[in-house]
C-alpha cells in the first residue's frame, strides 16, 4: 500500500475512535479574531463597565499588547454574537480604536451561559452590592432552572442541593449572606444606588428591602428631610411598622430624627487611596507602621515649632 494511503486511512481511524463531543470541544475553543461591533453585551448583564482609572490602565495595556485573554461569546439568533466573559475588555477595545478582537465562541444554553457570566466577573477585586445582588439572583434562576443536584453524599439518599447553597459554596458566602445580598435587588433603584455609595449600610438595607416601592419612596423622603442615614435598629423598626400596617410618613420621620447614641468616632480610609503611596508588595500592617511613624514626625515637628516659638516670645 502506497505511503498516502496509509495516512489516509490512519486519518480515517482517527476520526472514527474520536467522539463527537471531543470534536465539538476542539471546534468551540478555537481563538478567533472578531470585528468589536459584532459583539453584545450579555442580556442584563449585572455587572457595571465603568470608565475608571482600572478602565484607563487596561486600554493602555491593550494599546500596547493588544487582549491577551479571549472573550467569551454565543452565537446569536439575529446576528452577531453576546458576551458571556469580557464586558470591560470589549470596550477597552473600542476606547483603544480596536477592529477586532480574540473570541472564543460557544454554542450555550442560556442558564449555562448566565451561570458562567456569573463566574466568571464574580473572580473582579471591587464589585458593588448592587451588582453582587443581581448577580447571585440570575445565578440562582438559572441553577434552579436546570434543577442542579448536589455531589455530596451526606445523607443515605440523594438530596437535592438548594440553589442558594450551591451559590454559596461557588462565591466562599454563606447561604444566609446570598440571600440577604438577593434582598438587595427588591430595593428601588435610588435606594440600591445609596447602598453602593455607602450612604446606606448593607444591613439596614436589607431590613428595608421588605418595604414595597411606596414606603420605600416614603422612607427616601423622611430620611432627606431628617438627613440622617438609618441605624440598623432603626431600619428593623421602620420594616416593623410596614409589618404591622402602620407604616407611614411621620412615623417613619420621627424614628429617622431621633438622636443616635453616641459612637466612637472612627477614620476610614480606602485601601486604593493608599495604595497610590506604597509599593504594591507592602502589607496593611506595614502601610499601618510607616503611617504611624510619619504622624510621630509630625507631631514632633508641631512640638518643636511650638517651642521655638515660645522661646522666641521670652
Amino acid at each position: 500500500m502506497p505511503k498516502s494511503g496509509l495516512n489516509v486511512a490512519l486519518k480515517g481511524l482517527d476520526d472514527l475512535f474520536s467522539s463527537e463531543e471531543t470534536r465539538q470541544e476542539e471546534q468551540r475553543e478555537q481563538v478567533q479574531q472578531i470585528p468589536v461591533d459584532e459583539l453584545f453585551p450579555f442580556k442584563n448583564h449585572p455587572f457595571k463597565v465603568l470608565d475608571d482609572d482600572a478602565m484607563t490602565r487596561t486600554v493602555e495595556s491593550i494599546s500596547q499588547f493588544g487582549v491577551l485573554a479571549p472573550l467569551i461569546a454565543r452565537p446569536r439568533p439575529e446576528g452577531g454574537y453576546e458576551i458571556i466573559s469580557g464586558h470591560r475588555r470589549k470596550h477597552a477595545a473600542e476606547l483603544a480604536h480596536l477592529d477586532t478582537v480574540p473570541v472564543i465562541v460557544r454554542n450555550m444554553e442560556d442558564d449555562a451561559a448566565t451561570i458562567l457570566m456569573v463566574d466568571s466577573n464574580l473572580q473582579r477585586e471591587h464589585i458593588l452590592p448592587s451588582e453582587r445582588a443581581f448577580a447571585y439572583k440570575m445565578k440562582l434562576d438559572a441553577i434552579k432552572n436546570q434543577g442542579a443536584r448536589s455531589d455530596l453524599t451526606s445523607s443515605q439518599v440523594g438530596t437535592k442541593l438548594r440553589a442558594d447553597e450551591k451559590v454559596a459554596k461557588d462565591s466562599g458566602e454563606s447561604r444566609n449572606q446570598v440571600q440577604r445580598f438577593v434582598r438587595l435587588t427588591n430595593l428601588v433603584p435610588e435606594l440600591l444606588d445609596m447602598v453602593d455609595e455607602k450612604k446606606i449600610s448593607f444591613n439596614p438595607a436589607v431590613e428595608l428591602s421588605y418595604l414595597d416601592e411606596k414606603q420605600q419612596q416614603e422612607f427616601l423622603e423622611a430620611m432627606d428631610a431628617s438627613q440622617n442615614a438609618p441605624s440598623l435598629s432603626q431600619a428593623i423598626r421602620i420594616k416593623k411598622l410596614a409589618q404591622q400596617g402602620e407604616f407611614d410618613y411621620d412615623a417613619v420621620y420621627d424614628i429617622m430624627n431621633e438622636e443616635k447614641k453616641s459612637e466612637l468616632d472612627t477614620v476610614t480610609i480606602k485601601n486604593e487611596t493608599l495604595r497610590k503611596y506604597f509599593p504594591r508588595n507592602y502589607t496593611p500592617r506595614q502601610m499601618e507602621n510607616i503611617i504611624i511613624k510619619l504622624l510621630d514626625q509630625w507631631q514632633l515637628k508641631k512640638q518643636q515649632a511650638k517651642q521655638k516659638k515660645q522661646e522666641e516670645a521670652r
